[in-house]
């Protein structure tokens, strides 16, 4: 695979620098507070697309990839609602396709904490599921993650197990899952669930699309057992609802 070098430390330093710039004052390292000077609003949003079940790999390659053009979306931004699309509830969140839920996918172990030791992250894991206007629901608090309930869960025999999160919150902190800016190939992730043995993956992939297109296999339900961690990236753009890109971290099964 084709590792990056250094294009991963270049994306995050990006990120702080634009939030900084409306008004954040994010944590500089793992478990430092972060000052404001200001209460300031951003919803990171991801968009969803309805599940496939289809087969296929983790992507190959390791860095970014952007796909062609987008949709508005719908995140918020720093002093503002982001509004809500035409169609949605505003209680609803936004930029967030509807999904079909496979049902028979809730009768798994669920997962109940993410690691990823190199980067420090330690969060929280809650069951998701659909928001009242069938969009895919994301945890408010940006220091836990999502489970996806209604697709393939952490240590399932096949498919890709996905995980949500926002990538910053209204406190001005950096949500859990705004670390992946730093991942690198072969970094370790562990899934701790509940009443069963932790399930251990390797990241094998990065990529950043258009949170409008993001490919169906990300939530397919056969073929080789994955976990897909998925947050907001930039641009942010105020004018068409905010972050209107996803980061999305693809990692392969060890153990577990």
């Amino acid at each position: 695979m084709n590792v990056r070098t250094g294009a991963g430390t270049r994306a995050w330093t990006a990120v702080r620098r634009a939030l900084a710039s409306r008004g954040f004052r994010p944590w500089l390292s793992a478990g430092a507070v972060a000052a404001m000077a200001a209460i300031v609003v951003v919803a990171a949003l991801l968009a969803v697309p309805e599940p496939e079940t289809r087969e296929g790999a983790p992507p190959p390659g390791f860095g970014d990839r952007r796909s062609a053009g987008g949709t508005d979306g719908g995140d918020g931004g720093p002093g503002d609602d982001g509004g809500a699309p035409p169609g949605r509830s505003r209680d609803a969140p936004d930029g967030i396709a509807r999904a079909e839920p496979d049902r028979r996918a809730s009768a798994v172990t669920p997962p109940v904490r993410l690691r990823i030791p190199r980067l420090r992250v330690d969060a929280e894991v809650q069951p998701v599921g659909l928001a009242r206007d069938g969009t895919v629901a994301v945890p408010g608090d940006a220091a836990g993650t999502g489970w996806y309930r209604y697709g393939p869960a952490p240590g399932a025999p096949a498919g890709s197990a996905v995980l949500v999160g926002h990538v910053d919150s209204r406190t001005g902190r950096l949500g859990a899952l705004a670390a992946l800016h730093d991942v690198r190939a072969g970094d370790a992730v562990i899934v701790r669930r509940k009443g069963a043995p932790a399930v251990r993956y390797t990241v094998a992939s990065q990529e950043v699309r258009d949170r409008d297109r993001l490919p169906g296999e990300l939530f397919r339900r056969n073929g080789p057992p994955v976990l897909t961690l998925i947050t907001c990236t930039l641009p942010y753009d105020r004018e068409q609802g905010g972050y209107r890109n996803n980061l999305i971290v693809t990692a392969t099964r060890v153990s577990g």
